[in-house]
């Protein structure tokens, strides 16, 4: 048995990175293909994908694919079991129909394996403010808890849709004289082109209008001294603050280290500092860090404790 490498992958709605490591987790190979959102276009064309990925990495390495003692896959959609062992099944029974069988294939969520690369397998907590948003945290008997990710519609507190919905219904009262003038109406209407109450309907019920777009907007107006697009983004932080608070407790550690993932608050903007200098004042006990591996690491970490 020579088997000494991982194949670890991180699979997203736009692409799939992938890295082929050693037991040391040292990458000696990275490629990337198509999307792996399987929920939306299904296990068969995600297999084609994962199966060219590990094939290219295992022709470049110039090795056989018995080899490779684990491969592993965190991906969007594959946050539920049910849906993670749909993949994992379907994929094995693609491989192999083309000719190939491995020694292990795991899937796990996306999440999973950023939170594993980001403290290299150690505890700690990962709190992802994109478009929607929820925290995820290990503890030292490598329990992994969850707050949050309830979804637009009873969730994502502090994201990006929640910014930037509470900033339209804003603007929408202003529009209609039921409060004080707001930058927010402003904005809506030099950079969307929305200038009235008809138009915002429209746009929001018949043309899918995509609440987080109008988020940077919100964050904008507040950094300029908006009184409402301040309150949004106050309130909105506070929600996050919540999120970290309860996970922090979850986890029972006397410390915590945290590291953010997602547009709203990974990137240097009004509102991250916000979010941040609360998590400072309010919960000193937490630490903000930066990730210590990408995610498809984190996916060669979880290949390897597998084997």
């Amino acid at each position: 048995m020579h088997m000494k490498y991982l194949i670890g992958l991180d699979g997203g709605g736009t692409k799939t990175k992938c890295v082929i490591t050693d037991y040391n987790f040292k990458p000696l190979y990275e490629c990337q293909g198509g999307p792996s959102n399987f929920l939306i276009i299904g296990t068969e064309k995600v297999s084609e994908t994962i199966l060219s990925l590990v094939l290219e990495c295992v022709e470049h390495l110039k090795i056989s694919t018995d080899d490779v003692a684990s491969i592993f896959i965190g991906t969007t959609g594959a946050g539920r079991p049910n849906d993670a062992l749909k993949l994992k099944n379907d994929f094995t029974e693609y491989s192999k129909s083309k000719g190939y069988s491995f020694h292990a294939f795991n899937v796990d969520s996306d999440a999973r394996i950023s939170l594993e690369g980001a403290f290299s397998g150690k505890p700690g907590s990962l709190l992802i403010a994109g478009t929607g948003s929820v925290i995820f945290g290990k503890d030292s008997k490598n329990q992994i808890h969850r707050v949050g990710g309830f979804g637009r519609l009873i969730g994502d507190e502090g994201s990006g849709n929640t910014l930037g919905r509470r900033g339209l219904n804003r603007a929408a009262k202003d529009l209609d004289g039921r409060a004080d003038k707001t930058l927010l109406t402003i904005f809506l209407r030099e950079d969307f082109g929305i200038s009235d109450t008809s138009q915002l309907i429209t746009e929001v019920y018949r043309n899918n209008f995509d609440m987080a777009s109008f988020a940077p907007k919100v964050i904008e107006a507040a950094k300029l001294g908006d009184i409402a697009a301040n309150k949004i983004l106050n309130e909105e932080s506070d929600e996050l603050v919540l999120h970290v608070k309860s996970i922090f407790n979850m986890i029972g550690e006397d410390k915590m280290s945290l590291c953010l993932v997602g547009g709203t608050i990974a990137t240097d903007n009004y509102y991250a500092e916000m979010f941040r200098s609360k998590i400072e004042t309010q919960l000193p006990k937490v630490k903000i860090t930066a990730a210590e591996n990408p995610p498809e690491i984190g996916a060669a970490f979880m290949a390897k404790s597998m084997i």
